[in-house]
């Protein structure tokens, strides 16, 4: 803090930081800059521009700098040390919203710093920026509110310590060590949060042109920062921050060498070979024919769990997804993602696009079953998968422009017998996926851009695409 600063915490004592920080809980940006505005001694001069310059959505950092120079009372800066250096602490000021169910979920990823892939290559985890930022971080959730135009009008309700616990702790060094590999491989063009569980590459470049150089290969990258991710932020707001709130099992209940993933993967491969039927005796679950997530389920008792939610999973943002292939080595189905709004896509750009985004951030535990010569369902194994950055940027990207383009400019629609034809991307015009119905029937429809109503819609992976990313061994034997 520079000189002359009016103090009113110890700047040296998380605890007494963390205390002090109580003191905005419950004011919304605006109250807090009004309330400094009375103070004799700010730091700052008060100008008729600062609010209206802090209130611009488009001005990133913004509602932090405003919290760290109107209520701690201390000038912004972009110092790599943390921003109460004498007590390693950093602030981080963050959104979070309510759902239509009540429930409460990060807004966004949390930037903790930029990645400098020249550097970054020769620090070790604990010696890095990196841990220097995220290992004492004081978050201030605020909350998003779609209908608050004035974001100085949004409201702080949590402020609290936080610590990665020993748990996320081995998970987050492996991320690191996972991106910082993809770099020293010349790849750094290929990062992507799906590589990852908790920590991810996140891009961050003022503009979708911007690239940087990377110090194995010729090839500019994007910018990325190390950030933790939506769905981390999500299960430390809800299980660290929000106190009374109870957690999902945990996968890993005893102290392994194994890394997560192999972790995981050793627990079901103990099954490899079961059928459906024999799982369902040996884990107590009525065995019907065709039901829905059936196998799914059944992979969360592999994992012991009794529910449907893992903790490490929803930390990760890990989807599980099981693959069905035929005694001919083929998939039947498609994969389906969760139905697109016509008129919310067209105002989408792809570098913010939801199914971009979904992609990107996301990763996959396939878990491969395949029918035998009698038709029974064995399974043969797991593996996780996250979309290959190429595939993501280039047909994936593709596909989603010319989805946006026919909505654009209006979607031809034809009758043929009691069916109806559309000009959205076919399978048969791209080598990844497609897009296609996902109502429930003919009458589950969105209203189009012009006005017109259609049948829900929504992106999928084809199956000939997602058979090539099963490993060879889960197909074969």
């Amino acid at each position: 803090m520079s000189e002359g600063t009016k103090v009113f915490f110890d700047e040296c004592d998380p605890i007494s930081i963390e205390t002090y920080s109580q003191n905005m809980v419950g004011k919304t940006f605006a109250e807090i800059c009004d309330e400094d505005d009375r103070e004799k001694d700010s730091i700052l001069a008060e100008t008729s521009g600062y609010k209206a310059s802090h209130e611009n959505k488009k001005r990133k950092g913004g509602l932090g700098e405003l919290i760290e120079e109107r209520f701690f009372h201390y000038a912004a800066n972009n110092d790599s040390q943390p921003d109460f250096d004498k007590a390693g602490v950093e602030l981080k000021v963050t959104p979070y919203k309510v759902n239509k169910n009540g429930s409460k979920s990060a807004k966004e990823r949390l930037i903790i710093t930029m990645i400098d892939y020249c550097n970054v290559i020769n620090e070790k985890f604990e010696e890095s920026h990196l841990w220097g930022k995220a290992q004492l971080i004081l978050l201030v959730y605020y909350l998003y509110e779609k209908e608050i135009k004035n974001r100085l009008d949004y409201r702080i309700n949590y402020a609290k310590l936080f610590t990665p616990p020993a748990e996320d702790l081995k998970i987050i060094k492996h991320d690191y060590k996972i991106i910082i590999e993809k770099i020293k491989a010349g790849k750094a063009h290929e990062l992507s949060e799906g590589d990852t569980m908790y920590l991810g590459a996140a891009p961050k470049a003022a503009t979708s042109k911007n690239r940087r150089k990377q110090p194995y290969s010729d090839e500019l990258a994007k910018p990325r920062a190390f950030a933790f991710k939506n769905s981390y932020m999500t299960y430390v707001l809800n299980n660290y921050i929000i106190s009374g709130k109870s957690t999902y099992e945990s996968i890993i209940k005893e102290s392994s060498e194994l890394s997560f993933e192999d972790y995981v993967m050793d627990k079901i491969d103990k099954y490899n070979g079961y059928s459906v039927g024999a799982l369902c005796k040996e884990f107590n679950v009525e065995y019907r024919k065709n039901p829905k997530n059936l196998e799914a389920m059944l992979a969360y008792r592999m994992l012991g769990i009794k529910g449907n939610h893992a903790e490490e999973f929803e930390k990760a943002n890990i989807v599980v997804k099981t693959i069905r292939i035929t005694n001919k080595n083929k998939i039947k189905e498609n994969m389906s993602f969760p139905n697109f709004k016509f008129k919310e896509l067209v105002e989408e750009e792809w570098e913010d696009s939801t199914f971009g985004n979904y992609l990107e951030e996301t990763r996959f535990l396939f878990v491969v079953y395949k029918f035998d010569d009698d038709n029974n369902l064995i399974l043969k194994g797991c593996q996780f998968w996250n979309i290959p950055y190429e595939d993501l940027e280039n047909q994936v990207k593709k596909v989603w422009k010319q989805t946006k383009k026919v909505l654009i400019e209006g979607l031809e629609i034809t009758q043929v017998g009691k069916q109806k034809r559309n000009n959205f991307p076919k399978k048969t015009d791209n080598a990844v996926c497609h897009v296609r119905p996902h109502g429930r029937n003919a009458e589950d429809v969105y209203e189009l851009p012009d006005g017109r109503v259609y049948t829900k819609q929504c992106f999928w992976l084809n199956n000939d695409y997602i058979l090539k990313q099963i490993k060879r061994e889960l197909i074969e034997n």
